[in-house]
């Protein structure tokens, strides 16, 4: 009886279903969660601006939510399939992505899973593996790809007929950290840093919740306690006191999960909301992903939104905001009415900015829809679906302006259905500043223009003065903790006690050759009006033949960024 009770014992553990799973990611989650500022920290610049954490953590939180959205699974299949598409979502950054698409690959190896053997689950690990290599260009070895492929590797190749999804992971977890911590050897950035890569640290603490769970580890109160992404705003009462009238009205976004008792969920066709939408709002967005859809309305009556669309099934995340009370919303509003009501044209634009001046000068320039975020706050693969639904364009030209946002743009264009994405591979503000200041939109053919737009951002240089968050030695470069530090072309090129001695030495690396003649410098939310007059003087003394244009950018981080042509 006792050895008939253990093989059976022995025979489940052989196998992994939907509901295990489940409590698996949620541990993940939480265990990432607990750690997202250890590995934010590890970053190879020694800058406040790291967000790798962050961004996988909002990545599988993504995956999470959809999880927590629906109330019975089929089987292992199902839940993987949730998973999957919440995460496609909710990536966010290079290694969000790429976490995305490792379970993607996964969700695709075990559809129609009920349950998966061992060996079933080890060919999914290498079908995510496959996946997520495919998904980067040119793929970099000593980063979370890496750490992904050799731990995978290691752990199928030791599967057995005794081998259980505990064993499997458990192998998985220790090549993981071991692969973890070879990364240096890999990359030189990270051997000069002395850190390991950020997202293989992310990946790592994943599986270490993976693996605490299948041990009967109780992670999921972690995820009830964690901590905000970013601090709220503090409201701004002025804007909105006893005498106000409501004038501009509620904007209104949630996610909608249909459900089928309540709609036919496959037939079921978003613009049945766009058409109810139109007759109580404006700034209107409504579009299905599978079983989701998405909803984005300014209206006086939000509480009618949400009723209406109950009658199709549950929401997901729901956001009000009084639209008075948003800073520069009025601008924001009468924008969003005017693409609401232009009639569809050939050519439109979406950017990415961070800072309210820099968003302000990207619309003079012609941009259509400013999607929110840079680094530290890099936008979400749903951000950008949301921004290309309100462009009334056949064909759209999209600016990341960020290394660390391209795939995350790429990945949404790939989504989209209704205009072409044609993703410029802007990997700073700089190439994205010169790039949409020079774009020609009498070119016939869309490929001209991108030609065009490529050529144009060559010319771009840009670098940043930045705080130093710790001592580091890079590039030839000393830098004491609480200097500030000069970056151009992803190297630390400078290093003084204060910002203008720091920024007159970037300068200097700029202009000496002689080949470039105009500066533009945005200043941030830390530089001061004393600073900024300052370094005005400085140019214009040190470096007369130079045309300088300085502006508000109200970017976060960095209290100058250089952009010379």
């Amino acid at each position: 009886m006792n050895s008939e009770n253990n093989n059976t014992k022995n025979d489940s553990e052989k196998f992994l279903d939907g509901e295990t799973f489940a409590k698996m990611v949620r541990g993940g989650a939480a265990q990432l969660r607990s750690n997202a500022e250890e590995v934010n920290n590890l970053n190879v610049f020694p800058v406040p601006d790291g967000d790798t954490g962050d961004n996988m953590c909002m990545t599988i939180e993504g995956g999470v939510a959809a999880l927590d959205s629906v109330s019975q699974y089929d089987g292992l299949a199902d839940v993987m399939k949730s998973l999957s598409k919440g995460m496609l979502l909710g990536a966010r950054g290079n290694s969000g992505v790429i976490l995305s698409q490792l379970f993607a690959g996964m969700a695709v190896e075990l559809e129609g899973c009920v349950v998966a053997d061992v060996d079933s689950v080890g060919k999914a690990l290498m079908r995510g593996v496959k996946q997520a290599y495919a998904s980067v260009l040119t793929p970099t070895e000593g980063t979370i790809l890496t750490v992904a492929r050799e731990a995978v590797e290691v752990a199928v190749s030791k599967l057995n007929e005794n081998s259980t999804i505990k064993s499997l992971f458990d192998d998985l977890l220790t090549e993981m950290y071991a692969s973890l911590q070879r990364t240096p050897d890999l990359l030189a950035a990270l051997r000069e840093a002395s850190v390991v890569d950020s997202g293989g640290a992310g990946l790592f603490y994943i599986m270490d919740g993976f693996n605490k769970v299948l041990n009967g580890q109780q992670l999921d109160a972690l995820m009830e306690s964690k901590p905000a992404m970013k601090p709220q705003a503090t409201v701004d009462l002025s804007s909105f006191d006893p005498d106000s009238e409501m004038e501009f009205g509620y904007c209104t976004e949630f996610l909608l999960q249909l459900q089928n008792k309540k709609v036919d969920v496959e037939a079921f066709d978003a613009d049945t909301i766009t058409e109810y939408l139109q007759g109580i709002g404006n700034s209107i967005v409504s579009f299905k992903t599978d079983s989701i859809v998405k909803v984005h309305v300014h209206t006086m009556t939000p509480g009618a939104v949400i009723e209406y669309c109950r009658q199709f099934g549950e929401l997901l995340t729901v956001k009000i905001e009084n639209m008075s009370v948003q800073h520069n919303e009025s601008k924001e509003v009468s924008d969003k009415q005017q693409i609401d009501n232009a009639p569809a044209k050939k050519y439109g634009i979406v950017s990415v900015a961070q800072g309210d001046g820099i968003a302000q000068i990207f619309t003079e320039m012609g941009v259509d829809v400013i999607v929110n975020g840079g680094q530290t706050q890099n936008p979400s693969t749903s951000d950008f679906l949301d921004a290309f639904k309100k462009v009334k364009a056949e064909h759209i030209f999209v600016f990341p302006n960020n290394g660390n946002i391209v795939m995350a743009a790429k990945q949404a264009a790939e989504i989209y259905e209704d205009a072409e994405i044609h993703v410029i591979e802007s990997k700073d503000l700089g190439a994205g500043y010169i790039g949409l200041s020079l774009i020609d939109f009498e070119a016939e053919k869309p490929e001209d223009i991108e030609a065009q737009i490529y050529d144009s951002m060559k010319g771009a240089v840009t670098a940043s003065i930045s705080p130093s968050i710790r001592d580091a030695d890079m590039n030839g470069v000393h830098v004491n903790k609480g200097e500030f530090i000069g970056i151009m072309a992803k190297q630390i090129t400078a290093s003084a006690a204060n910002k203008i001695d720091t920024a007159k030495i970037v300068l200097h690396s700029i202009f000496d050759g002689g080949e470039k003649s105009m500066l533009t410098v945005f200043t941030g939310k830390d530089a001061t009006a004393a600073e900024v007059a300052e370094l005005e003087s400085a140019v214009a003394e040190e470096f007369p033949d130079v045309e300088a244009y300085f502006a508000e950018g109200g970017q976060d981080v960095y209290p100058f960024i250089f952009v010379a042509e």
